[in-house]
């Protein structure tokens, strides 16, 4: 009976030290790899498992297919937050765009860096404005993709399609700049952060240009939808460029879901938020950024009670919000 009982008291702490380590282990949904999604990840996981010793959670945070993908996962509960663009983050809460049902129970965390819609040409493709794209080949970007999202809006607002053009790949964004500059493509598209590896790659390995996004149709995209806004790609930040692009633009958001314990967001939040001047060191995209816009820029689902709780302690939000 005596060996019984210790057994048994054996499994529960086995069971319950399981159960422990699964609630205390995060996994955070990113992009492709030389995206700055990535880094946003990568970033606050570095943050967080700086004080796995304090609050005992660890963090990972693995390349994935984006922004559609991330809150997918989210939703399935194989990722425990994710970065996502502020559209995506609209689109799946009130189930639109690609997202046939909403998912009513993601919250937002915060926003992170702008992100503009960008074009990148090789510079003998002949290509000046998003209408010069049609007849060519062009990399649309991987189906769950952020950039594949906005891409179809942009297409569907210019009255085109996947017709239009002579090739329309769906590579991956790490295989879009050699792509670009073997003559396998004419053109490629991102929503990204910048400055952004991929494009400088691009830029360092072939004549390329980047291409103005303008016109009546983005100007009623920025005007009917809450999470566009116009955008500027300086020219300072790759080398060999001269001039500002003009395009539009969303913001990177983090999201999590409703199920996530408050304790764990408000411990995620905390870790970046305390160490807000090392965070933003992390990566030239993160160099302006506010705290105060960041806790309600681009977010549209409710923000999670951690993250309020602790925007509550901070004194940036009023205690009844």
């Amino acid at each position: 009976m005596t060996h019984l009982k210790s057994l048994t008291a054996a499994a529960a702490l086995f069971a319950a030290t399981g159960a422990y380590a699964q609630d205390n282990f995060i996994t955070i949904g990113t992009g492709g790899q030389t995206g700055v999604y990535y880094v946003v990840g990568q970033s606050i996981c570095r943050l967080v498992n700086r004080g796995t010793s304090d609050h005992g959670l660890q963090c990972t945070a693995p390349s994935t297919g984006g922004s559609v993908a991330n809150i997918n996962a989210i939703k399935a509960g194989d990722q425990t937050m994710g970065v996502a663009q502020s559209d995506q983050q609209y689109y799946a809460y009130n189930g639109e765009s690609s997202f046939e049902e909403p998912f009513e129970g993601l919250r937002a965390v915060f926003s992170v860096h702008p992100e503009p819609f960008t074009v990148v040409a090789r510079a003998d493709a002949g290509i000046e404005t998003f209408d010069d794209l049609a007849g060519k080949r062009v990399n649309i970007g991987n189906p769950g993709s952020g950039q594949r999202a906005t891409m179809d809006v942009v297409m569907e607002a210019a009255g085109m399609t996947t017709d239009d053009f002579s090739l329309a790949s769906e590579l991956q964004a790490t295989e879009q700049a050699q792509a670009l500059c073997d003559n396998n493509i004419d053109a490629f598209v991102y929503q990204v952060g910048h400055p952004n590896g991929s494009i400088q790659e691009a830029f360092s390995s072939c004549d390329a240009v980047f291409v103005d996004v303008t016109g009546d149709y983005i100007d009623s995209l920025i005007s009917d939808n809450p999470f566009y806004a116009e955008a500027t790609i300086p020219a300072s930040l790759y080398e060999g460029i001269e001039e500002d692009t003009t395009t539009f633009g969303v913001r990177a958001t983090f999201v999590t879901a409703e199920s996530v314990p408050e304790d764990t967001v408000y411990t995620v939040v905390q870790a970046v938020f305390d160490n807000f001047d090392r965070f933003k060191r992390l990566h030239p995209a993160f160099g302006n950024l506010d705290q105060e816009e960041m806790i309600q820029a681009g977010l549209s689902a409710p923000l999670h009670p951690g993250a309020e709780k602790y925007y509550q302690e901070q004194g940036w939000m009023d205690g009844g919000s």
